[in-house]
């Protein structure tokens, strides 16, 4: 299948297309490199531009005959985004809009989205299934449950069909560490302690130690980034034309923040320091999938099913690539 992957040089975009390659797919990667990094993907893969350039994108899907469409380009942090609603708005929305509208014209009847567990906002129920009520607590999470309603419109109306996928706490790296996790600032937790392990920062801020949870601290899934990149490949050979269907993709287990530093001290042998900080805004306190769904209809099961397997990967990425991709 002839694949456009928008956003696909950064870190599930590009496990993403890692996978997508190995088995036999024509993949086009587009990223403007704000966040993704030219070494996560083939050269001849990429082209550099912008998810706001559409009359690029619209050119790169009739030169390339593009069949479909998995896209990762958003805006991220869910701080900034209480921040900075705007820039959110604007990217993960409006941008989105655009792209999905040259979808529906180039005839491009499948479309994989990157949406999230934010959509949930504090959850009455945990662990969470995708019928849950929806109340968002922040922008990012307000503006990818903006996207799935037009995604599930455009579904209804036109010959196209999609898949929504909910993504718990991605983690983890490639199983051979030639690609992984690289953010400027990093934002995400296990790379971060693992960082403080390694001495490359002085400590790991917990923010929050009150929260109704067994040791005080958020309680997250983690959810290995190979296996969500085969939950997105799976959904896409599943989709139909006017079908649209969300998933949760995490493995159904929940680890609070101390778990992940006490995992990372296990795997690293070395000690974090640890600093106490106030709650941030827009933090629930636990957030855990019921996969049951993904593992029913798509036949999908997290191959890295414990934390330490996870952190495992990560670990042994940052240490053969201390620099990340030294861009």
């Amino acid at each position: 299948m002839r694949i456009l992957v928008i956003g696909g040089a950064g870190y599930i975009g590009s496990h993403t297309v890692k996978q997508l390659l190995t088995r036999g797919h024509d993949v086009t990667v587009f990223d403007n490199l704000s966040l993704g990094h030219r070494r996560a993907v083939p050269a001849e893969r990429l082209v550099v531009g912008d998810l706001r350039d559409i009359d690029h994108i619209d050119q790169l899907m009739v030169t390339s005959r593009i069949e479909a469409v998995i896209h990762f380009a958003a805006l991220a942090n869910v701080g900034e985004s209480v921040k900075e609603p705007a820039r959110y708005y604007t990217n993960n929305l409006i941008y989105s809009l655009n792209l999905l509208d040259r979808c529906r014209r180039n005839g491009i009847g499948k479309f994989v989205f990157s949406s999230t567990c934010a959509v949930y906002g504090t959850p009455a129920v945990v662990p969470i299934v995708e019928s849950e009520k929806k109340s968002p607590i922040n922008a990012y999470g307000n503006t990818k449950l903006a996207f799935e309603m037009a995604l599930a419109d455009y579904a209804a109306a036109y010959p196209f069909g999609y898949a929504a996928l909910r993504y718990f706490n991605a983690a983890g790296a490639a199983a051979d560490a030639t690609i992984g996790e690289h953010h400027e600032p990093e934002s995400h937790l296990i790379p971060i302690v693992i960082q403080a392990a390694m001495g490359k920062r002085p400590h790991v801020e917990i923010f929050g130690n009150d929260y109704p949870t067994p040791d005080g601290t958020c309680v997250r899934d983690y959810i290995h980034v190979d296996d969500l990149a085969a939950a997105h490949i799976l959904a896409l050979d599943k989709i139909t034309p006017k079908s649209g269907q969300v998933y949760n993709v995490g493995i159904g287990r929940g680890y609070s923040v101390r778990d992940v530093i006490r995992t990372v001290e296990e795997v690293t042998g070395s000690k974090v320091p640890v600093k106490e900080a106030p709650r941030r805004v827009g933090d629930p306190a636990e957030l855990i999938a019921n996969p049951d769904k993904i593992k029913r209809e798509l036949g999908w099961s997290a191959k890295y099913a414990d934390l330490r397997s996870i952190v495992e990967t990560a670990w042994n990425w940052h240490k053969s690539h201390p620099n990340g991709y030294g861009e």
